[in-house]
């Protein structure tokens, strides 16, 4: 996978809570045992029509989101299985990051993200931040009113910093910090999986075995 330090791209808002794994990647698109084609079935059944054709009212379909690379979506995103191909689809179609509200209801905590999900993406390079619902309904406001509104992605400082259109300048300085975990955050930075993190202690790894077995004998 490729190391994640910054990234910058348009924001396109999917604003629907729930949204499963069999609807970021239908099941009869998991026929391929390659690693590749998955980004043209994203959301298949709410891009395409009964008849194949595009959807227009489909958010993805709009044209200010064409390009897009940052997605805003409700909260439990990638909820409902297992299937890693879900991961692929969302990084294939062309998205670094996806952005969700993690909500609190009746004194519970709603997630942004459902946890298998949330760990795909880490083996496989897509960042998942989560924002507090305020801060993802404010940003949602700020897609809407500013067409081709853009952001930096900044993991290094922790930050998503709102680029504005020329004639908005005031308000460029707008950003949002977010949390992750310190170890997740090195694997980005560090653009390995576990297997490349174990290889990275491979010597020290052959030293211990060594000794353990000297031991054993």
């Amino acid at each position: 996978m490729n190391s994640f330090t910054q990234h910058t791209g348009k924001i396109a808002v999917l604003n629907r809570a729930n949204i499963d794994t069999d609807q970021i990647i239908s099941k009869e698109f998991l026929k391929s045992i390659k690693k590749t084609g998955f980004g043209e079935h994203l959301f298949h059944d709410w891009r395409h029509k009964e008849d194949g054709r595009l959807n227009p009212d489909f958010e993805l379909n709009q044209p200010r989101f064409k390009g897009a690379s940052i997605l805003i979506a409700g909260n439990n995103f990638g909820c409902g299985s297992s299937r890693e191909h879900a991961v692929w689809a969302v990084l294939q179609y062309g998205f670094r990051v996806v952005i969700a509200p993690q909500k609190i209801s009746g004194g519970q905590i709603i997630p942004g993200f459902a946890d298998i999900f949330k760990n795909n993406s880490v083996k496989n390079g897509l960042l998942t931040i989560e924002l507090k619902e305020e801060e993802v309904n404010e940003l949602i406001q700020l897609v809407d009113a500013h067409e081709g509104l853009k952001a930096t992605v900044d993991l290094p400082a922790q930050k998503i910093i709102l680029q504005f259109a020329n004639g908005h300048q005031a308000e460029g300085e707008r950003e949002f910090s977010f949390q992750i975990d310190s170890g997740v955050k090195q694997h980005f930075l560090e653009g390995l999986d576990e297997i490349g993190r174990s290889l990275k202690y491979d010597k020290k790894i052959g030293e211990f075995e060594k000794k353990h077995n000297t031991q054993m004998g």
